[in-house]
């Protein structure tokens, strides 16, 4: 019978210690997302990755079915209660609101270092970004014809669904995340005043997308940091 050499309880536990050392920490960062719209935002944004190697997302989505300012009241009035959210943000759209809501809705915020990921008309111009770029208004009916002829120049028979739990995927599928990212950026930058009602179109949609997929420099350097 071969002999089993007895490891040392010493170095079993140094050995225990090391390895310890060598696991890194578990980062969770918290997100508070309240939405005007009660699904169409809800179902994109839930279908994001939650696990990054030892970091942790926690992604509180709520939908409020508020107009734009209640949404930003609503976010600030959570995030008083429950200091745990490292980031809150608000996903509102222009639609039909008036110019002076607007506009206040995302002073406010601003005010409170509440984020927005605000759209001028509406969040489908988002989805368009995908597959290209735009700097011309367009009604909310026209962003939904124009996704379908884009998404069906690659697969017949798609037809857009507002409340669609799909989106996000058929968005991964058929369309270019990190193109819409530059478009949207783009669209951004042709603006340097503080009328967000006129500034049609534009979606802020982008920079929250790029802290759910770890692109935002600020937000990386604070979880290297560990929160500190």
């Amino acid at each position: 019978m071969a002999r089993v050499q007895k490891i040392d309880n010493a170095d079993l536990k140094r050995f225990a210690r090391s390895s310890a050392k060598r696991k890194p920490k578990q980062i969770q960062v918290f997100f508070l997302i309240i939405c005007e719209g009660e699904k169409t935002e809800p179902n994109y944004f839930k279908k994001f990755k939650k696990k990054f190697g030892n970091v942790i997302y926690e992604i509180d989505c709520q939908s409020k079915g508020y107009n734009t300012l209640r949404v930003v009241e609503e976010a600030i009035k959570i995030r008083d209660k429950n200091p745990k959210y490292s980031r809150v943000w608000t996903v509102f759209d222009k639609d039909s609101f008036p110019d002076k809501d607007f506009n206040s809705a995302i002073q406010k915020a601003k005010d409170n270092n509440i984020c927005c990921a605000w759209s001028n008309e509406a969040f489908e111009l988002w989805y368009l970004l995908h597959f290209q770029y735009r700097n011309t208004p367009m009604s909310r009916e026209d962003y939904k014809k124009a996704i379908e002829n884009e998404i069906n120049k690659q697969t017949l028979g798609f037809v857009y669904a507002k409340n669609s739990t799909e989106m996000y995927d058929i968005l991964q599928k058929y369309g270019n995340q990190a193109q819409a990212i530059k478009n949207a950026d783009k669209l951004s930058q042709q603006y340097d005043n503080q009328s967000f009602a006129n500034q049609n179109p534009r979606t802020q949609v982008y920079e929250l997308v790029k802290q759910l997929i770890r692109q935002d420099e600020v937000l990386n350097k604070e979880i290297s940091q560990g929160f500190e």
